[in-house]
């Protein structure tokens, strides 16, 4: 943890609508998240938008910059963000520090790997509603881990168009199929809280993977 307070040069607060990284540029930072919520995200040329994943408190981001010429896509804040700022062309001596370190920067970048893997896996296959209701639960599950779930219950700092970008609809076909969700009664969304109800059969509706939630490292 010394070595990690060292390495760090700045703690950086950022604003709502920030954009932290580019795609296809470098950056001068890698960076972990202390608070807040962000999003990756690439476009096309036409300014449609994929969102790739949702950045929570202790994760890594800018890694991308570190071992290649260039960022593969973008991180925004959704909310106030604060992270915490390492060189990049320090960054190796990070992994060099001890296995415990490069072990917890693995596990990172393989979470990150497996949250792809699943969310390309809804886009492909899953229908609309189980896109939406996996999605719910994988904010759940994730925010659960930060203790930031009560009684079901958690923020949701974004709006349904972004929802949409997340799962591969439009804003309409979201809407709609959230209603369904709404009038079955497993999900409540109001002023900017979700309420899943009755986790069980949501899950089970999903197809959601019945793997145990694995706490990650924080740098």
């Amino acid at each position: 943890m010394s070595f990690i307070k060292g390495f760090k040069v700045a703690d950086q607060e950022l604003s709502a609508g920030t954009t932290l990284l580019h795609e296809g540029e470098n950056s001068a930072f890698v960076y972990t998240v202390r608070s807040g919520w962000a999003i990756r995200y690439k476009l096309l040329e036409d300014g449609r938008r994929q969102v790739l994943n949702f950045v929570l408190p202790g994760d890594l981001i800018g890694l991308q910059a570190s071992l290649f010429s260039e960022m593969e896509h973008s991180v925004e804040t959704l909310t106030p963000v604060g992270v915490c700022c390492f060189p990049r062309e320090r960054f190796l001596e990070l992994a060099q520090e001890g296995a415990g370190l490069a072990f917890d920067v693995i596990w990172l970048t393989a979470r990150e790997e497996q949250a792809i893997s699943e969310h390309l896996l809804s886009v492909g296959q899953r229908t609309a509603l189980e896109r939406v209701a996996y999605v719910l639960l994988y904010l759940h599950d994730r925010l659960a881990l930060l203790e930031k779930v009560r009684d079901g219950a958690f923020e949701a700092p974004f709006s349904q168009q972004l929802l949409a970008d997340v799962l591969g609809l439009s804003l309409v076909h979201t809407n709609k199929t959230l209603r369904k969700l709404v009038d079955r009664g497993f999900v409540r969304w109001t002023q900017g809280t979700i309420h899943l109800v009755n986790l069980a059969d949501l899950r089970e509706l999903a197809c959601y993977p019945r793997r145990r939630p694995q706490r990650r490292p924080f740098l």
